[in-house]
């Protein structure tokens, strides 16, 4: 498992590359399009989009790069949000999307008046977008690697959900379901919707707990952890090896746990800073670069031994983070 300190210097902030600002984009204008700001990681993302695109502006690397969040979380909203900016006449919309198919209809209208689409995150299926995402699946599955390891013998597990439609929380999902059938000893034996946010998911696991039997591990998708404490503490029932999501409350709740009692777990989710990548990546399609479509940033993990690293790092109410630069970008490219 990778330490927060290597990801941290591998993606350490540069804005080197744009002091020689492109002339091919200096006068090009972006927008992000985002569904949904309710939480602490979607917040982070929101300022890392305003930090490095602020910058990019300044430098000239991009004449614009405004940011704009819909007030409720629907894909319909969402599509007259697209249709309005390809009105406003933008070259390239950043997507992070309420669903993987109900924009597609949009983005196609996008692409057709010649604008660059870039998904993130929540990404598009529509093929003429651009995709820059994790392996969902993969950190779903990760989970029940490691409770593994910790528990040979398996056990029940309550599994908590992200935002029901999108594609992250459907992957996620996924990836736990190949996780159980891999490590067969483990038992999903309660499912609750906790929306990646510490609230909801306080609610819905305190609405299951009293019918569930004893719980060995609580596998989620970020923004759910310290709730899931909090209700097993408030039910005055053993508190189980919680799966984290790299928010800056249950990394502190985490280290308050170890301190005092040894308390072992991992924290997991994608860096908020993935939409300054987005952003680069719309950068460098304006720039005439061949980019590939598909293209895959690793998500960020804590340790143990990362621990108490990451919470000195960690801004408080905010989420592990990592911004992204010109040059990043380009490796990233690259590297596909």
């Amino acid at each position: 498992m990778k330490k927060l300190a290597l990801a941290l210097s591998a993606a350490t902030l540069c804005l080197g590359a744009a002091n020689g600002a492109l002339a091919d984009t200096a006068d090009k204008t972006i927008a992000l399009s985002n569904n949904y700001a309710g939480n602490s990681w979607r917040q982070a993302m929101l300022e890392s989009w305003a930090k490095v695109t602020g910058e990019a502006v300044k430098a000239g690397v991009v004449k614009s790069a405004d940011a704009f969040t819909t007030a409720e979380n629907q894909a319909t909203e969402q599509a007259a949000q697209i249709q309005n900016m390809i009105l406003q006449g933008y070259n390239a919309i950043v997507i992070n999307s309420a669903s993987p198919t109900a924009l597609n209809g949009a983005v196609k209208e996008a692409c057709d008046a010649g604008i660059v689409v870039v998904s993130f995150d929540g990404i598009v299926t529509e093929p003429c977008a651009w995709r820059v995402a994790v392996d969902f699946k993969k950190m779903g599955a990760g989970q029940l690697d490691y409770l593994a390891k910790r528990y040979p013998d398996g056990g029940n597990l309550l599994e908590i959900r992200g935002l029901a439609g999108t594609s992250v929380d459907g992957e996620i999902h996924e990836g736990i379901q190949s996780g159980v059938a891999t490590h067969s000893k483990f038992k999903v034996v309660s499912e609750v919707q906790g929306d990646w946010t510490q609230t909801v998911a306080q609610k819905s696991v305190a609405g299951v707990l009293p019918s569930l039997p004893e719980v060995t591990g609580v596998v989620t998708q970020g923004g759910d952890g310290f709730g899931a404490a909090e209700a097993f503490k408030a039910a005055g029932r053993k508190t189980p090896t919680i799966i984290l999501g790299n928010r800056e409350d249950e990394l502190r709740w985490w280290k308050e746990q170890k301190d005092a009692n040894g308390y072992e777990t991992m924290s997991v989710s994608i860096a908020p800073g993935v939409s300054t990548l987005a952003f680069w990546v719309a950068q460098q399609i304006l720039d005439g670069q061949q980019v590939p479509k598909d293209l895959v940033v690793p998500f960020l993990s804590i340790d143990q031994a990362g621990l108490d690293e990451a919470v000195k790092t960690t801004q408080k109410g905010g989420v592990a983070n990592v911004e992204y630069s010109q040059d990043d970008a380009k490796k990233v490219i690259a590297a596909k």
